[in-house]
């Protein structure tokens, strides 16, 4: 007997489990992102599925050891998560928060690192200084167009010239740092500064955030400093 192939029937397949697949990590970012963990409910409201779907996404999750259920029934980042983020770029953010840390607490001045991917810069460290009690921040994973505020530029100028690009990229890769106002957030200023790496390791930069012009002027050279040290840790 002649097998018949029901035309579409794969791409319906390759569909519905491309979904999952978005579904799950959509989850996996939404507890994540969630610093006293979500229940199941919580999880389909964002996710926009039924509970007892959002149960099946998390269930796959626990048992892979990226999620686990605590006793009050919220679902919180796992051990696996911290191996996989680990993998990211060859230790990328461990190897950096000490230097981040450090610059953080001695100018009391948010200090992030972010890498570019694609056409965005992408926010993989957000370090707030220890005893300051008002502070400006951003969760790390953050996205903004790679055009876009201090950071952007930076890590514009690590790459090669490209036609159109802003007067802002060439005046960086002379001077090696760059310092922008309003361009992400209202009334915020931001100071950036490469960090030099060898191909075929993303454009890094370290950027400062603050209201206050002044503070990031007076951190200046101790952000370069601290990107030529992150150079020599990365390599």
């Amino acid at each position: 007997m002649t097998s018949v192939k029901q035309p579409g029937l794969a791409a319906d397949r390759l569909a519905a489990g491309s979904q999952t697949l978005a579904r799950g990590l959509t989850a996996l970012q939404a507890v994540a992102n969630s610093p006293a963990g979500m229940t199941a409910q919580q999880v389909a409201d964002h996710v926009g599925v039924h509970r007892t779907i959002a149960y099946r996404l998390l269930s796959t999750l626990s048992q892979n050891r990226y999620l686990v259920k605590g006793e009050d029934g919220r679902y919180r980042p796992a051990a696996m998560l911290a191996a996989l983020g680990a993998s990211f770029d060859n230790n990328l953010r461990q190897l950096s928060v000490p230097t981040l840390r450090t610059l953080a607490d001695d100018l009391g001045t948010t200090v992030s690192l972010l890498v570019a991917e694609g056409d965005q810069q992408v926010a993989v460290a957000v370090i707030v200084p220890t005893l300051v009690f008002y502070q400006l921040s951003f969760h790390e994973g953050s996205r903004h167009p790679l055009d876009r505020g201090a950071a952007g530029i930076a890590l514009l100028s690590s790459m090669p010239p490209r036609p159109g690009e802003r007067d802002l990229v060439p005046l960086t890769r002379e001077r090696g740092w760059v310092m922008t106002h309003g361009e992400v957030e209202p009334d915020t200023y931001g100071l950036a500064v490469p960090v030099r790496r060898r191909p075929p390791s993303p454009p890094t930069c370290i950027n400062l955030i603050s209201h206050r012009e002044d503070a990031l002027i007076g951190g200046r050279d101790a952000v370069i400093e601290a990107a030529q040290r992150l150079s020599e840790i990365l390599g």
